[in-house]
């Protein structure tokens, strides 16, 4: 990628569950500050991918590097540390509806260690300030629109200042006018924080919107197309 450090690199891997493999000879790169798409039918593949790179099921073979932790080596107990480095967006919200935004976001960081209060607001008003929503800070996460709420999740994810976001399905939930504020608000994360973003999608009409290199799930494998 012309001198630009690689965050994801994959040689050579086999990536697979329960002993049965699913995906070989995968090969695959991300660098900082890109963003790319993955996509595959249902069955393809893309969530066992997507779920060894966070450390969610081990890699079956081969050589994988993510945000400096080696998948081939690292052990359950380092699985945390290396989830701290990937921010991770779904589909489904997974928020804590009847506490506000600011608890929601506090939570995450005194759960990965965040010990001075100070710290952790200062780092909570950037977040907001960044996603446009520092005046939603006080509200309670059901009283938020589904678009809002997405871009809260895309806040927690970069709380821990992550070298790479897996979005898996980013926009599945939401209409297309908050579809396209969530893909110009993660291209718009890559960019200025220089991490790598990988986003899972079926939704052509967005990546057509939003250029970057595509990797297709199919018949056992995964290439650009």
């Amino acid at each position: 990628m012309n001198g630009i450090p690689l965050v994801l690199e994959i040689k050579n891997s086999v990536f697979g569950q329960s002993n049965q493999q699913v995906l070989a000879d995968v090969e695959f790169s991300l660098a900082e500050a890109e963003m790319c798409y993955l996509i595959g039918k249902s069955g393809s593949g893309k969530s066992t991918f997507l779920k060894t790179l966070y450390g969610a099921i081990p890699l079956m073979s081969g050589s994988a590097n993510i945000a400096g932790f080696d998948l081939s080596l690292i052990s359950r107990k380092n699985i945390p540390e290396l989830r701290r480095s990937i921010g991770m967006v779904f589909q489904k919200f997974h928020l804590f509806e009847r506490w506000t935004v600011y608890q929601n976001l506090d939570y995450v960081l005194k759960a990965t260690e965040w010990k001075n209060e100070k710290e952790r607001q200062d780092r909570i008003n950037i977040v907001l300030d960044e996603i446009k929503l520092s005046d939603k800070k006080d509200v309670y996460v059901h009283q938020l629109s589904g678009g809002e709420q997405q871009k809260i999740v895309i806040a927690r994810a970069i709380l821990n200042k992550p070298k790479i976001i897996i979005a898996d399905e980013p926009t599945g939930n939401l209409d297309p006018e908050s579809s396209e504020e969530i893909m110009h608000l993660l291209y718009k994360i890559a960019t200025e924080n220089r991490m790598a973003i990988l986003i899972a999608t079926h939704d052509h009409i967005l990546m057509n919107k939003f250029p970057a290199r595509v990797f297709e799930c199919s018949e056992g494998k995964i290439a650009e197309v």
